[in-house]
């Protein structure tokens, strides 16, 4: 009987002492792993998320080297996007299955190998195919990001790693123009791509030492699911982009209405399936569906004023393009400096009471440049827009965690994809609405394009409000 009691035992011990162990494995790694961990993440978001825009300034010059129209030059950018857009979500779904470690690594070595041909691309044609590969890339690696912070952050302060992911973003799009000008007086343009090489390289040597390498859960892919998904993101884009062609609105409008309909067609086909594409499970939990909602106003409401700013400020008030560009800053500025402090706090207190909070200081930055006489002086203006980036920045940071932790961990992945397909969604309906309104062209399109935007950040404090 005692030789039972001893087996008995020490079955428990060990059983308590893998427990413990497992444990230790999900609650975060330790330091100083955590740290280099935290680097070869963020340097890789800070490459992908830094190439989807740093191209754009140079593509005059692009179109005059390679003997490209304006219209097909403009692909070297939108071949980036779409590729993103489409790849999130089956991304997402390998992630859970492979394990994020797999994609975020495969995803910065195509990101590597595809900028080495951007930077010699010897015709436009081969240039937006490389691009197009290298948003595969880049889709690889932010789609995996957020369940890489909560793989390596410990549970209770994993809203500092979100807050780190905010930081980065920001910074990126902060210094993308100044970068690309800076690369291009000194270089041409091949270089816009050549110094991703090797930090793309470094990002590839420091996650294969230090990342967890994590577990897959075996589930089917749903094959179907995603090329329904893909085929919904290239009508929608190139329609929204069409709304801009003033002799492209039947065509334009069809190309929506086909997303649309593809749209309801993948939902059915998803609520169907074992194992979909879309994660329905998440979906049912509604604090995670509340945020989801709550992101995609957000980024609506931004997105409307990134496209309306520049109108107001260059037609309105007089400012040129460089004036225009320092006006702007303010906004993802600001971000660097709100996000890590919007972090601590999200480890603290109640996310809805935070959202809430950020997204009334949006509105409140978005109404008062409505508001601007005509002959606003710059410090005036430059206030405003940071008391806008100052909201955004504070809501950002609680809403993602909510996204990333409502679910189980090894539901991150889908978790982070779903934050990114909100962000896209929000991004390209805001675009959509405030091409409409300057087609319009009423009087004083820009005041009221910044108003739906405010309307929009009112929308998601109410969405905030009603969560549990």
């Amino acid at each position: 009987m005692s030789l039972t009691f001893y087996s008995i035992n020490a079955a428990s011990n060990a059983d308590l002492k893998k427990i413990k162990a497992d444990n230790v494995e999900q609650d975060g790694l330790g330091l100083p792993r955590r740290y280099w961990a935290v680097l070869s993440i963020l340097l890789g978001t800070f490459l992908g998320n830094l190439d989807a825009a740093i191209a754009n300034i140079a593509l005059p010059t692009i179109a005059h080297d390679l003997s490209g129209t304006p219209a097909t030059t403009l692909w070297v950018a939108n071949a980036y996007q779409l590729a993103l857009a489409i790849s999130v979500l089956p991304l997402a779904a390998l992630g859970d299955m492979m394990g994020h470690k797999r994609i975020y690594l495969t995803g910065a070595i195509v990101f590597t190998l595809a900028s080495i041909i951007c930077a010699i691309a010897p015709s436009l044609h081969i240039l937006i195919i490389a691009r197009a590969v290298q948003g595969f890339g880049g889709a690889c690696m932010s789609t995996v990001v957020p369940a890489l912070l909560r793989s390596v952050f410990p549970q209770k302060i994993v809203g500092r790693g979100i807050a780190l992911l905010a930081l980065t973003v920001a910074l990126s799009a902060a210094l993308g123009p100044s970068a690309a000008a800076l690369i291009l007086s000194i270089a041409n343009w091949h270089w816009l791509f050549a110094v991703n090489v090797p930090l793309g390289i470094l990002v590839v040597t420091l996650a294969t030492i230090i990342l967890p390498r994590g577990r897959g859960v075996h589930r089917a892919f749903d094959s179907i699911g995603a090329i329904l998904n893909a085929l919904v993101f290239v009508f929608l884009i190139i329609g929204v982009a069409g709304l801009g062609n003033p002799a492209g609105d039947t065509s334009a409008t069809i190309e929506i209405v086909v997303a649309l309909v593809l749209a309801i067609i993948l939902i059915l086909q998803q609520r169907a399936h074992k194992t979909p594409l879309v994660p329905i499970d998440l979906l049912r939990i509604r604090q995670f569906t509340l945020a989801v909602l709550t992101s995609i106003c957000s980024y609506m409401a931004q997105t409307i004023a990134y496209v309306s700013l520049p109108f107001l400020l260059e037609h309105q008030f007089g400012r040129n393009e460089v004036g225009t560009g320092l006006l702007m800053t303010p906004w993802p500025l600001v971000i660097v400096f709100v996000a890590p402090l919007a972090g601590r706090l999200s480890d603290r207190f109640e996310a809805r009471n935070l959202t809430t909070i950020g997204l009334a200081v949006l509105a409140l930055g978005l109404s008062l440049l409505a508001a601007l006489p005509a002959d606003a002086s710059s410090g005036s203006i430059a206030w405003r827009i940071a008391l806008c980036g100052i909201g955004f920045g504070f809501f950002q940071t609680p809403n993602n965690r909510v996204l990333l932790t409502s679910g189980p961990r090894e539901r991150s992945g889908a978790a982070g994809g779903v934050m990114t397909m909100a962000r896209m969604i929000g991004m390209t309906m805001g675009a959509a609405l405030a091409g409409l309104m300057f087609k319009l062209n009423a009087g004083h399109v820009s005041q009221a394009a910044l108003m739906l935007g405010a309307g929009f950040a009112v929308t998601g404090m109410a969405v905030s409000r009603i969560r549990g």
